[in-house]
């Protein structure tokens, strides 16, 4: 099958149309029509070699959603014609013992949907059968494609620190996570607390579900939830105050970060020590918890606020994102 596509051919390089050959289908991967992509600061990442480990060319895209139009002799679970989506795992080998406990994305040689393969800024891409998740119907499919990746990133620390209704929880940073992470914490039934560090953005973030927004750029803020909140998950990817993060979680309480920080955290001992914190991070959620998730969005309605680009106009989709210009999430529409 011949796939047109847009794709990288260096780093920080504009995307250009770009086709290649899929080859023969095997066994258990099935064929997606690409309706919708989301574009994530991950592909931007990738299109840049931030992380050292792109191969040019690239063609970037993880929050694919699409059509089944072709399977496997293998593939179980999902047949052609089924609205699926898929993320940044794309293919897990489905034998060792993290996917034989049902951790499928903490595979050792799983598949990332766009490392050494190429992913959905394209009309089709291909993936493992586990990897193509059903979505229910009734969901708008124009808006489902960041819950992929960046929502199933910040939906599976929430299960990871088993937060209970009753619990208060921070967020760092109100961006294309952010945003999600506030949607399903407030439908979790918590207090939450948004910190952001961008006045302009507090009556958004209110509406989207926060109880209260500190300005995480004034410290006398910070100060004045000290020891109030039993998990802090931050979106950032960039070196904060950690310290006073810590300060603000109650005894036993946890700081996640789903945010790539490039540095090495500076994360104090005796801060951990003295009231029983961790620290911890986390990556997607497997197949199975992804199914859970859109269930969760289906009962209560959530989906990300997204902003729509066609997908010729990627460069410009990417450029809004890359000038923080996005509110909060970004598509690409076929």
């Amino acid at each position: 099958m011949k796939v047109n596509a847009y794709a990288a051919q260096e780093a920080r390089g504009k995307l250009t149309p770009y086709s290649y050959e899929l080859g023969e289908i095997g066994s258990e991967d099935v064929d997606i029509k690409v309706a919708y992509c989301g574009v994530c600061h991950s592909d931007l990442s990738m299109i840049n070699n931030d992380w050292g480990m792109t191969e040019y060319p690239l063609v970037p895209g993880h929050e694919i959603v699409g059509e089944v139009v072709a399977t496997g002799n293998s593939v179980k679970n999902v047949k052609v014609g089924d609205k699926v989506g898929m993320g940044w795992v794309s293919a897990s080998c489905m034998s060792c013992s993290q996917c034989m406990s049902g951790d499928h994305n903490l595979c050792a040689d799983n598949e990332a949907t766009i490392v050494g393969r190429h992913g959905g800024f394209a009309d089709y891409v291909r993936g493992h059968w586990s990897w193509a998740i059903p979505i229910p119907k009734g969901m708008d499919l124009s808006k489902v494609g960041p819950l992929f990746c960046g929502g199933i990133t910040v939906f599976n620390p929430i299960i990871i620190a088993g937060v209970k209704p009753t619990d208060s929880v921070g967020v760092i940073g109100i961006g294309g996570l952010g945003h999600m992470a506030l949607k399903f914490l407030k439908h979790w039934g918590c207090e939450v607390v948004a910190f952001s560090s961008n006045p302009s953005k507090k009556e958004e973030i209110l509406e989207m579900g926060a109880t209260k927004v500190i300005n995480s750029k004034d410290p006398k803020e910070l100060e004045s939830i000290q020891g109030t909140l039993s998990l802090i998950l931050n979106t950032t990817n960039v070196s904060l105050d950690w310290n006073a993060y810590l300060a603000a979680l109650t005894p036993k309480g946890k700081l996640h970060t789903v945010g790539a920080v490039a540095e090495p955290m500076e994360i104090p001992a005796f801060s951990l020590i003295s009231g029983d914190k961790s620290v911890g991070g986390s990556t997607v959620g497997s197949p199975e918890l992804t199914r859970k998730m859109l269930d969760f969005c289906v009962r209560h309605e959530i989906y990300p606020t997204v902003e729509e680009f066609p997908m010729e106009n990627v460069n410009e989709a990417l450029s809004h994102l890359e000038e923080g210009k996005a509110r909060f999430r970004i598509v690409l529409k076929n």
